[in-house]
């Protein structure tokens, strides 16, 4: 590629954005969190030229990039911003942002057209839009003194053309800020204008200048605390050389199983999909007793199933089921029509995998073949957005272990490693990379290249258990009893303690429920060891909701048992029998649920 040449029309005296309005104008749009004021103070002690900050989904990172915009524009330190986004739909979502706060972005901005119309600060660009003309937008950049905001930054390592083309494109800006939110790839493809530096090992890893992590963002209240409510089932499909295979999804088995077993629950025509949906919509509607206008998502993996799917959930609800199938005309529509809506679910293949900002999602359903960390943080975190106090988000998964996995490892932290060795632990588990996806988002179908020919046969669903804060909830159960509709049932406004007890309780009275229908048994050998273990069990049940309590009252844990016994009677716990200390624990849950 020759060096830049300029563009006609785009020298730094012309085209120049207007003042910007004073800080008052964007001073009202709202008190900065704060890790938005600890990032904005941290990056104006040194004001560097490359700035990286890592916040998990959800936090506010566009807030924060807007708010050093606007700074940076008000100091008369740049002219022009230029904001790089993943989508089409997220460039309109970073215009209509900045609109609130007085930086006018084009989002409409084209190639063709060069330079950007009179009244914009800037534009709103796609990586794909930079990569197919990086001459383009070196010269719009060198022509004025430029903010570049790039968000989602790891997608400028999707390929090494694409990194190339940013890192031109944007070399000559005065300043750069990078932002992600969800794990960066590991690969060999290094991230323009991330630093690098080697680990204990050699490997160089990405150094960020700031990150705000999801557990902390948690402890915050900036984000909603995840259930992970996951469902297995026996599968049976014919394989492409017409055997017929059975398995039960999540159990022990070779990496072709695991994946086999896992496309035939997806399979709209088994009835692990329709038990898995009927479910969710259950906890939708418990959400919804008190968030009326919660929402839920499917996420399919391609058109196919995805038209599939809603058609079921239409059977179910009753309700019309908006469909996005693809980052095209009328997609960004159908998405901001839902989110101004009280519409019960919405069903998307990938366009709302990644920054698209709908906070009333509560329920999903990861109903893909998907099992990168980067698109299941992606996915997840499209429900992590807080509105409210006590909002949960409920995720309801196939019980595969690397997605149990990913689920566990929701609050880690990961930073971009090049020169990664292979894991010689890796079970092969399918995969599908972004570019598979987008070719499976853009078909009718699935093609047998990704998918691999075969047929599924028959799919049921079962309860497998619950997953939260890195805990394991639940034995198991078929789909309708009580052992499922126990967690299913949980209220819809929890602080993370009171979902805790709560599963805590409904486990015990689920192990309470299977220990007495085992039928009869040596009586004189396990009786007492049953009921000491069960009275063990409900002690530490009434010890984590008083300590629940007393987090969320400001009471001593002293104070509360005091309280409990003057209410429900009987001596200390120590002495008290299982009967009292149930009494206690029901009395105590009474009053999470604002009872006397």
């Amino acid at each position: 590629m020759t060096g830049p040449q300029r563009v006609p029309g785009t020298s730094a005296a012309e085209h120049l954005p207007p003042a910007f309005p004073e800080r008052a104008a964007w001073g009202t749009a709202g008190k900065l969190r704060a890790w938005q004021a600890e990032a904005l103070e941290q990056y104006f002690r040194t004001e560097p030229r490359d700035f990286l900050a890592v916040a998990t989904p959800g936090a506010g990172k566009t807030t924060f990039a807007l708010r050093l915009a606007a700074e940076l524009l008000a100091q008369q330190k740049v002219d022009r911003v230029t904001v790089v986004a993943p989508t089409e739909h997220l460039k309109t979502q970073w215009a209509d942002a900045a609109g609130r706060v007085g930086i006018r972005l084009d989002p409409h901005f084209k190639n063709s057209q060069g330079r950007h119309g009179v009244g914009f600060h800037g534009v709103a660009v796609t990586y794909a839009q930079v990569a197919a003309k990086p001459v383009l937008h070196h010269n719009r950049t060198a022509a004025a003194r430029t903010l570049v905001i790039l968000d989602e930054i790891h997608h400028a390592g999707d390929s090494l053309s694409w990194g190339e083309a940013i890192r031109e494109a944007f070399e000559p800006a005065r300043r750069r800020l990078s932002l992600t939110g969800t794990p960066f790839r590991s690969d060999t493809s290094a991230i323009p204008f991330v630093e690098y530096a080697p680990d204990d090992e050699g490997i160089r890893t990405s150094q960020s200048d700031y990150s705000y992590g999801y557990s902390r963002a948690l402890s915050d209240g900036v984000v909603r605390p995840v259930i992970f409510m996951t469902y297995s089932g026996q599968m049976r499909w014919r394989t492409k050389t017409g055997d017929e295979m059975s398995a039960v999804l999540g159990a022990e088995a070779t990496k072709d199983i695991h994946a086999q077993a896992w496309r035939t629950a997806l399979d709209p025509r088994g009835e692990w999909i329709p038990a898995v949906l009927t479910a969710a919509d259950r906890r939708l509607t418990e959400v919804r007793r008190t968030v009326p206008d919660a929402g839920g998502l499917v996420i399919a993996t391609d058109q196919e199933t995805a038209r599939a799917y809603a058609k079921r959930l239409t059977e179910l609800t009753g309700e019309p089921v908006t469909v996005v199938l693809s980052d095209e005309a009328g997609a960004s529509r159908r998405i901001e029509e839902f989110q101004d809506s009280e519409r019960r679910w919405m069903v998307a293949v990938r366009m709302v995998s990644e920054g698209v900002d709908v906070p009333r999602l509560a329920v999903g359903v990861y109903a893909t073949s998907s099992s990168t960390p980067l698109f299941f943080a992606q996915a997840i975190g499209r429900f992590v957005r807080a509105r409210r106090r006590g909002e949960t988000a409920s995720i309801f998964l196939p019980s595969v272990p690397i997605l149990l996995a990913l689920a566990n490892q929701l609050e880690a932290e990961r930073d971009h490693a090049l020169d990664r060795k292979p894991d010689p632990d890796d079970d092969g588990t399918v995969t599908f990379d972004d570019e598979a996806l987008e070719r499976a988002n853009q078909s009718e179908s699935a093609p047998d290249d990704l998918l691999g020919a075969f047929e599924a046969l028959d799919a049921q669903a079962s309860f497998d258990r619950v997953l939260f804060d890195g805990g394991e909830f639940g034995a198991g159960g078929a789909v309708g009893s009580d052992d499922e509709l126990d967690f299913i049932g949980l209220p819809g406004l929890l602080e993370p303690d009171q979902v805790t007890a709560l599963l805590r309780t409904r486990q015990a009275e689920q192990t309470k429920r299977k220990t007495n229908g085992a039928g009869p048994g040596p009586v004189a050998d396990t009786g007492d060891e049953l009921e000491h273990r069960a009275l063990k069990e409900e002690r530490n049940q009434l010890q984590s909701l008083v300590g629940a309590w007393a987090r969320r009252t400001g009471k001593p844990h002293g104070k509360i048992h005091v309280e409990l016994r003057a209410a429900c009677g009987g001596p200390a716990v120590a002495q008290a029998s299982r009967a009292q200390i149930q009494a206690r624990i029901k009395k105590l849950q009474a009053w999470f649920v604002g009872r006397s």
